[in-house]
């Protein structure tokens, strides 16, 4: 019984992260827009190899316009480029024919900036000056009302949402990249999948469906791959970050960060795993908080909480953790990016 009671201690302490210790920090919200301009729901947050920060943000409607019997979208959310020290740079690649519904943006090893738009089903790369480099998915040209099949849904016979097998996404949620350049796709807004590209767009495979078993997701919402090439997947409603190894075979899965929407796996030597548990979106009070773990699933601490103060946190959706005593913080739900300094 002492031995059961041992064991049974020990995987407490595995789902419990509300045990872990605190991390000392200091937030800031030092990006600073132009005057009357406005972050909106702030989806995405990324930094480049010399420090400049990307921000990709709902802050406006998609303008609709009806053609006969097809509705055409554009418009929506922005692109803003801000220097290290928090000035003002641009707005990128202003009317975007993809940019409807901001959902993350990353940089990749060559400072390029890759876009993942949740409305228009793609995944935009852009050159280090802002020029469209490679289009991932496809943005109907029009949608037909009443509405028809979606390209990206799976066809009869598939597994249960597991997005059909090929280039084509449906609400793709994240994109991550391995030191080979693979490129790798959390189409999980409707989907429940991970797609994986060549470094030129190519598309090699996918894995997952709809579930709670091993390789299964209830919705992939944030992916990362560390420097040995394993993918790790917020796997939102199970309450875990599945991961995989590079071709999408089932290595583990982690549960001691709460119910994780947004990952970051930061460089270096000694890489860790930042997850948000973000706010669920009936209940904003509870939740919130970010965890630092061991690439193993270890918890080293926590940050944050629900909250709207400096260093609370609404509906976290990205984080950046490029550098290794400061994060950036993008949430939708207090539409701001906060910088948060470790300790």
């Amino acid at each position: 019984m002492k031995r059961l009671a041992a064991l049974l201690l020990s995987c407490a302490a595995l789902t419990a992260p509300a045990a872990a210790q605190q991390i000392a920090t200091t937030p800031s919200q030092p990006l600073m827009l132009p005057a009357d301009t406005f972050f909106g729901a702030a989806a995405g947050v990324a930094t480049n190899s010399k420090g400049d920060v990307f921000v990709y943000t709902r802050n406006g409607d998609p303008t609709i316009t009806l053609g006969g019997s097809r509705a055409f979208a554009h418009g929506g959310s922005s692109l803003y480029e801000f220097a290290p020290d928090g000035k003002f740079v641009r707005q990128l690649d202003k009317n975007n024919y993809g940019f409807l519904a901001a959902q993350a943006v990353r940089t990749d090893a060559h400072d390029n900036i890759w876009v993942v738009d949740a409305y228009s089903d793609m995944v935009i790369k852009l050159d280090p000056e802002g020029r469209v480099a490679m289009l991932l998915g496809r943005k109907p040209e029009a949608v037909n009302v009443p509405a028809g099949e979606d390209m990206g849904r799976a066809p009869a016979g598939a597994p249960p949402a597991s997005g059909m097998p090929s280039d084509l996404f449906e609400g793709p949620a994240d994109v991550a990249f391995d030191n080979a350049g693979n490129i790798f796709v959390a189409d999980g807004l409707h989907n429940a999948r991970v797609a994986k590209f060549s470094p030129d767009g190519v598309f090699v495979k996918s894995w997952g469906s709809r579930g709670t078993g091993e390789g299964q997701f209830a919705s992939p919402r944030s992916i990362a791959v560390d420097a040995a090439g394993n993918v790790y997947v917020a796997d939102r409603g199970n309450n875990r970050i599945e991961v995989f190894d590079n071709n999408g075979t089932f290595r583990k899965a982690i549960t001691t960060a709460g119910d994780p929407m947004a990952l970051c796996i930061s460089p270096g030597a000694h890489q860790y795993l930042y997850a948000s548990n973000s706010n669920p979106v009936n209940d904003l009070d509870h939740g919130g908080e970010i965890y630092k773990l061991e690439l193993d699933g270890t918890v080293a601490g926590k940050f944050g909480r629900a909250g709207k103060q400096p260093g609370e946190f609404g509906t976290v959706n990205a984080i950046d953790c490029r550098a290794p005593a400061a994060l950036y913080v993008a949430e939708m739900g207090n539409w701001r990016v906060q910088k948060i300094a470790l300790h």
